[in-house]
């Protein structure tokens, strides 16, 4: 039987100010090997958790996928390799439906368009801010609208170097999401509506001395920034050290810092704020980039 493997990367997104709507992909990538068979069979091939029944977010959205083209799956054997930590605001569950959705339809003959599966990525995530730049590769701001989603992606320069700050504890989406509040003032709105504007330009104009005070948000980190330890001192901090913008990756609890490759003593500057501090102690440093590349 068939056998195809994808990778699926994961995603930095809301980039402070665009909330839900904006996303980076980075080169940290889960490896997902897929084959038709009688049963279904799930295993890791590094050790990471992974859910071995029905439950598997994979499995779940290529027996979706299959269902959606008329077609009964009799069975998967699945094989992961899952580096991307969960729970930590990387983009994660949308990596596994990516996977899922790319997979299924090599799997199916590819009766699928780019836009049927980046609707369906969409729609299984909710929002599109992790899922389009998984499956799209780059920057990539989305709208969605009646079910379709609206992407322009754009390629994120090779000069740019992604810090992830990610602690030893996890942070659901949904215990973020509930800290956010029903209702916020009109005042803040537009603060955040100009920013994630100029954040868009200075992205796609490469201008990384404009990302800092694009970055600036007061619609979800506010009141987030609570439910992560040491992310306030992490914030105060970074860009002293030279970080062009500090903010909280998705739904957190990793903080993510964009700096330039050219900046060779960051890093080392960081490593030793962690060190010194018992609750920064909990974070550790990752060095990431944008990854470009579009996987359908």
């Amino acid at each position: 039987m068939e056998k195809v493997v994808i990778k699926a990367p994961a995603s930095t997104a809301n980039l402070g100010s665009g909330f839900d709507a904006m996303g980076i992909a980075l080169d940290l990538c889960n490896t997902v090997e897929l084959e038709e068979c009688d049963r279904l069979v799930i295993a890791s091939a590094d050790g990471s958790e992974t859910p071995a029944d029905e439950t598997n977010l994979v499995y779940q959205t290529v027996k979706d996928v299959y269902e959606l083209c008329g077609k009964k799956l009799p069975g998967l054997k699945i094989t992961q390799c899952s580096p991307i930590p969960q729970a930590r605001g990387l983009g994660s569950s949308s990596a596994c439906i990516a996977a899922g959705i790319a997979g299924a339809n090599q799997l199916l003959g590819a009766p699928l368009s780019q836009q049927e599966l980046l609707d369906l990525g969409c729609k299984m995530e909710g929002h599109p801010d992790n899922v389009a730049p998984a499956m799209l590769g780059g920057f990539v701001t989305s709208v969605m609208e009646n079910g379709h989603v609206y992407t322009i992606r754009k390629p994120v320069s090779e000069e740019l170097c992604f810090c992830a700050f990610v602690p030893d504890f996890p942070l659901l989406t949904s215990k973020a999401r509930a800290a956010l509040p029903q209702a916020v003032p009109h005042k803040d709105a537009v603060y955040n509506l100009s920013r994630a504007a100029f954040m868009a330009a200075a992205f796609c104009e490469n201008r990384p001395e404009y990302f800092a005070v694009a970055a600036g948000d007061r619609l979800h980190q506010p009141y987030r920034m609570g439910l992560i330890p040491g992310a306030e001192q992490l914030f105060a901090r970074l860009p002293d050290l030279g970080a062009k913008a500090v903010f909280i990756s998705g739904a957190g609890p990793t903080i993510m810092a964009i700096t330039e490759k050219s900046d060779k003593v960051f890093a080392e500057k960081a490593a030793q704020l962690l060190q010194e501090n018992e609750v920064l102690g909990r974070f550790k440093l990752t060095k990431l980039a944008a990854r470009n590349e579009s996987m359908i």
